[in-house]
């Protein structure tokens, strides 16, 4: 993905528009009809435009979206038109929400009302399968059985083992006198602790294969929608097919098995009596759940990294807190559990939700309106495409103060978990199940890095489309820390 250029995307995105056009242009216009009147005020349509033909207002977005504030696309609107405004971009005419109320009635909405949207490539290589694309109460169950899972402690203590393990591997390689990328070694560590909990799969030979086709898989998420040999996207499919192949074997080892404990989600789905549960389904799936060990978690430890450095009091705090567990621990020759590093690290903590906020790893979310809906005033036309962008509700300033400063402290005493105005993993019932160990992996990542080195950052950017990452990697040259060292 970071190696697409501009020119690229517009041209995928031109190409999309042209598509969507021809499919969505009689609904489109029926969307349009008058709802039949009644005693109650007839709802309209948000203010807003939809742009240019064919291509709407992608071109705008996608330029605003490579600036280093991609929040300006929307936040120009906001000021003409409201917080609640109609487009027309990624193909398909959209009521982009920048409010935060009216984008969580969406998002709690059930599959009567809205049902996921996705570009047509990542539709496809998802399949219809996948727990992004499912509805009603098969999505329900599957969201469940792995919520519930991830909320283990069984599964928590190991995370927290592998996850110290792997850190421990990398930072062991770590060499004074060359930079250490920092993105690259998250990116490797947390895709073999995701892995690891998904299929139970460890570090090796298969690992690597696994690695290797999922490179070649994510490559196709924002590629023309064209399966002809040698697209993006039939390679994309070809590699998906591979990886099956490897899950499915150990579904199957797993099935001649007796296990009372499941070790892994695989295990969890199995030891349901679920007809609809199938082979493929699960291992489509477990592919699927890959995705945020290349991306959402290693990029929210580089980010948190990122800010850190260029924050040198929110750093010494948090080294500060790390160092004053660390040494309590050896005092009392007891190694790190999980609750440690979520309850015993409070500013840690607050140094994660300001990364989180600030980073918006998550932009936002996409849904279909399947009806027509009337939320605060404004109708949502059924057919329609609804965005519902975290980033402008992130750095509203009427909401934070100072929203582009990074303060951690800014999150001490507060309620994130009810808070309309933080979102960072969406919401609903589509909620990410795997929020909490996405915390537990930043904070045994940043506790290690912390606690045995001192760092100097080289000057690096973030890079917000199409996904964020930075654009050097994150390249830090480290110091190992002395036993009696303080920052």
């Amino acid at each position: 993905m970071e190696n697409i250029s501009s020119l690229w995307i517009i041209i995928v995105l031109v190409t999309a528009v042209l598509f969507w056009y021809s499919k969505t242009k009689s609904k489109f216009i029926s969307s349009l009809r008058p709802i039949p009147s009644s005693k109650k005020p007839c709802p309209k349509l948000p203010l807003g435009t939809l742009g240019w033909p064919f291509i709407g207002e992608t071109i705008e977005f996608i330029s605003c979206a490579y600036s280093d504030r991609p929040e300006s696309f929307m936040d120009k609107r906001r000021l003409m038109y409201g917080k609640v405004f109609k487009s027309h971009i990624f193909g398909t005419p959209t009521i982009v929400s920048t409010d935060a109320e009216v984008s969580r009635f969406v998002l709690q909405s059930d599959a009567k009302s809205f049902v996921p949207f996705y570009p047509k490539s990542l539709t496809e290589l998802m399949g219809k399968s996948s727990i992004l694309l499912i509805n009603g109460s098969l999505q329900r169950k599957i969201h469940g059985l792995i919520g519930s899972f991830f909320k283990s402690p069984h599964l928590k203590h190991q995370i927290t083992r592998d996850m110290q393990n792997y850190v421990q591997q990398s930072m062991d390689k770590w060499r004074e006198g060359q930079p250490i990328f920092i993105q690259d070694e998250t990116k490797n560590i947390a895709f073999q602790v995701l892995v690891k909990a998904l299929i139970s799969l460890n570090p090796g030979e298969e690992m690597e294969i696994l690695k290797t086709q999922f490179q070649e898989f994510i490559l196709g998420l924002m590629s023309l929608p064209v399966k002809v040999p040698g697209s993006q996207l039939y390679r994309s499919l070809q590699a998906k097919k591979r990886m099956v192949k490897i899950v499915n074997k150990i579904i199957q080892s797993k099935r001649s098995s007796s296990s009372t404990v499941p070790k892994d989600v695989v295990d969890v789905l199995l030891k349901d009596a679920s007809e609809l549960l199938t082979d493929d389904l699960i291992a489509d799936n477990m592919i699927d759940m890959m995705i945020p060990g290349e991306d959402s978690v290693p990029v929210l430890m580089t980010l948190a990294v990122k800010y850190l450095s260029d924050c040198p009091a929110a750093l010494h705090q948090l080294m500060e807190e790390n160092m004053k567990l660390k040494r309590l621990k050896a005092q009392n020759g007891k190694p790190l559990v999980w609750s440690d590093y979520l309850s015993s690290l409070p500013f840690t903590q607050s140094v994660i939700t300001e990364t989180l906020r600030m980073g918006n790893i998550i932009i936002g979310v996409m849904r279909k309106a399947m009806k027509n809906i009337e939320i605060k005033g404004h109708l949502i036309p059924k057919g329609w495409c609804f965005f519902a962008y975290f980033r402008s509700v992130h750095l509203d300033e009427n909401h934070y103060d100072w929203p582009y400063q990074f303060n951690p402290l800014r999150w001490q005493n507060k309620d994130i978990i009810n808070s309309y105005n933080f979102t960072p993993f969406g919401g609903g019932q589509r909620l990410c199940p795997g929020l909490d160990l996405a915390r537990l992996e930043a904070s045994i990542f940043l506790h290690h890095f912390v606690t045995n080195f001192r760092w100097v950052a080289e000057d690096d950017t973030i890079v917000n489309f199409p996904t964020v990452r930075m654009k050097k990697r994150m390249p830090v040259w480290v110091k190992r820390r002395e036993d009696s060292d303080s920052y």
